[in-house]
This record gives C-alpha cells, structure tokens and sequence, in this order.
C-alpha cells in the first residue's frame, strides 16, 4: 500500500483481520446454523420472487417491479455479509484485504440506504393505490419506477459514498485487527491513529437524516392509508387493505426497531456485552433479506398464483 502522502488514500496495512465473537467461542458454530439457514431461505425466497415476475406477464407492473428491485437489494445484502461470516466461523477466514473492506462498507450503507428509499417509494406506492385508486394508473407508471429506480441508486451511492472514502483516507499505523465479523465505519475507524470525529459526524448525520426522513414519510403513508381505510363503506374491502398493508407496515417497524436497539446497545456499549451490537448488526443483514420476499410477495395473491403457475411448468 502506498505511503500517506498529499492526502492520496493511503494504509501501512495491505489487509485487515476480522476478529469477532472472541468472548463467544462455543457458540459460534450453533450461531452460524441459523445464519446458514436464514442465508438459504432469502436467497431461495428472493430468487423464486425475482424468476416469478420476470417470467409471468401478469406480474409486469409497476408494484412487482419495486418487488424486484427490493429483493436484488437483499440478495445482494445478504451475499456481501453472511457468507464472509460464515467463512470466520468454519474455516477461521478472518482475513480481508483493504479494498475489499471498503468495498463491503460501501455496499452495507449504500444499499442499506437504498433498501430504506426502496420501503418509501413501495408505502407510497400503496398509499396512491388506497388513496386515489382512480388516479393510480396514471401515477405510478413504467416511467414512474425507472424514475424511482435512478433516485434509490442516486441519492443512496451520493450520501453514502463518503463514508468507505473518509476512512480508506486514515493513517492505520500498521493495526489490521477489527473487532468485528464486517467491516463497519465505527470499527474501521478506531483502528486509525488519525482524528475520526468527520467519520462518525457524518455517519450519524447521514444515518439519522436519510434514514430518519424515510421512516418518518413511510409512517406518514400507511397513517393516510389507515385513515382512508377505515373511511371504506365496501363489505370486505377494510380486511383486505389492512390485511396487505398491516403485514408491510409491521416489517417496517421491526425493521426500524432493531436498528434503534442497535444504535442504542452502541450508545450504552459499556454496559452491553461488545458481542451484542455485533450480532444484532450481522442479522440485521439477513432476517429482513428473508422476510421481505414472504411479507411482500408471498402474502399477495398474484404472486402467489404466479409461484404456483410457475411450479407447475417445471413440473
């Protein structure tokens, strides 16, 4: 690696170690059976999502293509983290090289922020759908999701971005070992012996703002949505929107609630085990990638018979 010099990126280190669970040993391996497992079910889940409405022309519609997008974003989540961890365990891989490290830091952010923006478009998407069913058709349209399309990646890669740069940039004085199984920017960052308060100012700034404004137009669209809902006078027609959106608002809020206790078990880090913050970090990556495809596809009617068509022609 090259000398640290006109502020090019610089490192004494060609690669990092990946030192995680060190206060956990006998669990790892029963730790890494439901990693396997959740590993399997999101990309056998995502992958019979994305096969599904690829093929089924009755699928080829704005709603399924944001399906689509939000499953390519947990799989390769779920590929970037899991398997890297999964090979710490097993086979004792700890090492990783520089680049690499940043790389998989640039992806946890940037598509963890675009799977947030992808949660938004889908509640509003719903909310137009419940709302304004006559205006539908002519708002959310092809050109609707290759617009939305471009923003999730835009703004996600722009706001993101700066964090794998900020700190590939630290002096690391020859210390490679990360107290973690993936390269996170709080983990990363401690290791330099460089002054890392940008790092984390923007890190939080970017995570409280962007992710913050998301939750915080998602709630706003499924209050809408509930207030338009119970205003139906149809026999049946409150069960169902409740039954479809209830089941997308619900992996939200769980989605948001467990990043809030792992934010929290990082603020109170002194009275957590450092195992914890790791964990709740690591699953995070996984649980969602294997519950989105079940909530938001299986759960819907036509993809369910687009799943079952499509059985039956491999049969």
């Amino acid at each position: 690696m090259t000398s640290h010099q006109n502020g090019t990126i610089s490192s004494e280190v060609s690669d990092f170690l990946l030192n995680c669970f060190v206060r956990s040993h006998t669990w790892q391996l029963w730790l890494s059976l439901p990693l396997s497992l959740l590993l399997f079910l999101a990309m056998v889940a995502n992958s019979v999502l994305l096969i599904t409405i690829w093929v089924e022309a009755s699928l080829h519609e704005p709603m399924y293509y944001l399906l689509s997008i939000l499953s390519l974003l947990d799989i390769i989540l779920s590929l970037t983290v899991i398997p890297k961890v999964l090979a710490i365990i097993w086979f004792d891989l700890k090492s990783i090289s520089f680049y690499a490290c940043f790389l998989q830091m640039f992806i946890m952010n940037g598509f963890f922020a675009m799977e947030s923006c992808t949660f938004m478009v889908m509640a509003y998407d719903r909310y137009v759908a419940i709302c304004h069913p006559l205006r539908y058709p002519s708002i959310i349209t092809d050109q609707f999701v290759v617009k939305a399309a471009v923003f999730i990646l835009a703004r996600s890669s722009i706001v993101t971005m700066p964090i794998p740069i900020l700190s590939s940039r630290l002096h690391y004085c020859g210390r490679k070992v990360i107290e973690n199984c993936i390269c996170t920017n709080m983990s990363v960052s401690r290791l330099s012996c460089d002054d890392v308060t940008i790092n984390r100012l923007y890190q939080f700034a970017i995570s409280w703002t962007v992710l913050g404004s998301d939750l915080i137009l998602i709630f706003l669209s499924y209050t809408l949505i509930l207030r338009a809902v119970l205003r139906l006078k149809a026999e049946g027609a409150v069960a169902k929107a409740l039954s479809t959106c209830g089941s997308h608002f619900i992996l939200i809020l769980f989605f948001s609630t467990i990043l809030l206790v792992f934010v929290l078990t990082l603020v109170v880090k002194k009275k957590v085990s450092p195992d914890v913050p790791i964990l709740l970090n690591i699953l995070h990556h996984v649980i969602f990638s294997a519950l989105n495809p079940i909530v938001y596809g299986v759960r819907t009617q036509e993809i369910k018979q687009g799943i079952q068509r499509l059985l039956k022609k491999g049969c």
